[in-house]
């Protein structure tokens, strides 16, 4: 990328960090309703009509309207400082979605007027300074280092705002108009510096050299109005017709990395916390303490609802650029887990933020459920590291791969998982009593530590049967073992943060999104998950049975045979005889079955001898419709396609559970 992309790229981010700070004013404000000053009236005419006595009836009666009046005025002024305030944050959302073209023109024309108003300004400043020195000539011959040291600044700014305004302003661009400008600005500091000018002129020529200005921005944006109803009717026709085409969801992606929204949100949030600071710094007598400064500058940087959404970009890339250091270390090429971790912790950090009430907290309550949050994400991006590491573990173990550094490096980040849970839990429970949120965050770390552990039993045991020199028909039944114990530990930690959530939902803190993510999780993490663990377990119940009413071949047919599984081509110690006459190890055939009921070699059905009603016998089926046969495989089939029930969905699972079990 040159260097001329990245500083349009910057540009472009920039130019959409001030509507944000628009809405974020507006939002500090409360939209306009401010809840202190509407209960003061309530409250007083509530007082009034309890204290009414028969004696003084009728001055209270006065009294007591004359109060409804200012309450309904109140009211009134309340609910115009709302559409007020929603006008304007429609507005800013509209001009953060424009087009860059689009948004240069809004920001010249935001510029031009800005101009006149600080030319106004200044021009009365020197005015001012001006008036106070009547005898201006006299002043500036006999003391050139006076006055006139400050007016000649006021005319070079007035010169330089005037041809600024006469480069950008979107108005018309007549010849005399355009050479006219500069003059127009300049104007009451000339008129000024005349002997013999009507005070009356002098004073009231700034609003004089204004007019030409404002008139000219007047017919720009009266001129543009059929252009702005235009752009703003192309852009509802264009997402109704992407959205139709592609749906809503390619709409919201495609919109999403058009106006670089993380990179924008990035910019606004470390400008806004910049700002903070440097309010901070000049607020203050004395130095800042360090820790206090943090404190200060996390509190104020999730406040309102666009600051949250700002620190969210700001973890989403940290925890990004964690996975990523992980991932270096582990000499992996997983590239999509390392983008779904930045985007899932960013996902679940915001509905922790709305889920705990961030923005609405008092600031000590804030910073408190804030380290909270940030607690509760660590042991989630702890689960995000297992799902990079552990399928790297299968694999290094799988292919018997020769590489001691990439086993050494995966076995140092399970260490690291291992043992920052436990380091995280015993700070927590020696300075924290019991509660709630504590359970919640135990339960999660203890189940990375489960997950690892399984991890590393899977791993061994793999590993084991890779410097074997026969056939280990018991693999699988640990491997099962070991992973069914690892998920139902998993699936017990679900039901247990369900009840926890619940009775946080009850008795601590209610509200709708609580209630939405226990819904979610009740049925992603609870039910389905129990339906699929039922369902593996049944099939492998039916097939062990189907197995089991297979004979068992004897010593002399398995001399007699002399050859392999035709499945994994290991030698048979032991196996079991179809009906179709074929030998298989008892494992390989388990599998097998988890597939289809037929032979891999004769496509027989292995076990029912009646067809279905309806169904062609094998040997009745036409060539083309039979089966294909089974593909060839390699020696290392039996150690590479170990059963794994929830090895690709683990990682789905994981980030789902992260979201929901919090």
């Amino acid at each position: 990328m040159s260097v001329r992309t990245r500083l349009l790229g910057l540009i472009d981010v920039l130019m959409r960090v001030p509507p944000l700070f628009v809405i974020d004013e507006i939002l500090k404000i409360q939209m306009g309703l401010a809840t202190s000053s509407m209960s003061s009236p309530v409250s007083t005419i509530v007082e009034n009509v309890d204290n009414i006595t028969v004696e003084n009836r009728t001055d209270d009666m006065q009294r007591l309207v004359h109060e409804e009046i200012e309450f309904y005025k109140v009211i009134s002024i309340t609910t115009i400082k709302f559409f007020m305030c929603l006008l304007g944050c429609i507005v800013a959302a509209c001009i953060f979605m424009l087009w860059t073209r689009h948004l240069v023109i809004v920001y010249k024309y935001i510029l031009s007027v800005g101009l006149i108003f600080l030319s106004y300004w200044s021009n009365v400043s020197a005015i001012n300074l001006i008036r106070e020195n009547p005898n201006l000539l006299e002043n500036i011959l006999l003391d050139p280092g006076g006055i006139a040291f400050a007016i000649i600044p006021h005319s070079m700014a007035q010169w330089m705002m005037g041809a600024i305004f006469a480069y950008i302003h979107s108005g018309p661009r007549y010849d005399l108009i355009q050479k006219i400008l500069p003059f127009s600005f300049l104007m009451p500091l000339i008129l000024a510096s005349l002997p013999f000018m009507p005070r009356a002129l002098v004073k009231h020529s700034p609003a004089f050299a204004a007019i030409l200005p404002l008139v000219l921005s007047k017919i720009a944006l009266w001129s543009s109005s059929f252009d702005v109803i235009k752009t703003i009717f192309n852009g509802y026709q264009h997402a109704k017709n992407f959205a139709t085409s592609f749906g809503l969801s390619a709409l919201v992606e495609n919109e999403w990395q058009r106006l670089n929204v993380p990179c924008v949100l990035r910019a606004f949030w470390i400008i806004r916390l910049c700002e903070e600071l440097v309010t901070l710094v000049m607020s203050s007598e004395v130095p800042l303490a360090f820790m206090a400064t943090i404190q200060s500058l996390l509190v104020s940087g999730c406040e309102t609802v666009t600051a949250v959404l700002g620190m969210t970009s700001i973890v989403s890339l940290i925890c990004h650029y964690v996975g990523k250091l992980f991932q270096l270390f582990l000499m992996s090429e997983d590239y999509d887990e390392d983008k779904s971790i930045g985007t899932v912790s960013a996902i679940l950090f915001y509905i922790l933020a709305l889920q705990t009430g961030l923005t609405s907290l008092s600031p000590d309550k804030r910073f408190i459920r804030l380290c909270r949050n940030l607690c509760l994400l660590v042991t989630a991006l702890l689960h995000f590291l297992h799902n990079i590491v552990a399928p790297l573990l299968m694999s290094l173990s799988a292919a018997r791969n020769p590489s001691r550094k990439r086993h050494v490096r995966a076995l140092t980040v399970c260490l690291f998982l291992l043992v920052a849970p436990v380091f995280l839990l015993s700070i927590l429970w020696s300075r924290h009593t019991p509660s709630t949120w504590l359970l919640a965050v135990t339960a999660f770390s203890v189940e990375v530590i489960v997950k690892v552990l399984v991890s590393l039993a899977t791993y061994t045991l793999f590993l084991l049967d890779a410097r074997r020199q026969t056939f280990w028909e018991k693999l699988d039944d640990y491997v099962y073992y070991i992973r069914a114990f690892g998920n139902s530990v998993e699936f017990c930690f679900g039901i247990f943060l369900f009840f926890n959530g619940a009775w946080i939902l009850l008795f601590e803190s209610g509200g709708a999104i609580r209630a939405l993510m226990m819904c979610i999780h009740a049925y992603f993490n609870i039910w389905c998950e129990a339906r699929a663990g039922w369902a593996v377990f049944m099939k492998r119940r039916t097939a062990v049975h189907k197995i089991s009413s297979l004979p068992e071949a004897t010593t002399e047919q398995l001399v007699a045979f002399e050859d392999v599984c035709a499945i994994c081509y290991q030698e048979m110690t032991s196996a079991k005889i179809t009906r179709c006459k074929h030998y298989f190890h008892g494992v390989c055939l388990r599998k097998w079955l988890y597939v289809q009921d037929r032979c891999p070699l004769c496509h027989e059905i292995i076990m029912n001898p009646d067809p279905k009603q309806g169904e062609k016998c094998p040997e009745e089926q036409p060539a083309d419709e039979r089966p294909a046969p089974i593909a060839d495989q390699s020696a290392s089939t039996s150690s590479a396609d170990r059963p794994n029930t929830s090895a690709d969905a683990s990682i789905e699972r994981t980030l789902n559970s992260s979201v929901n079990h919090l």
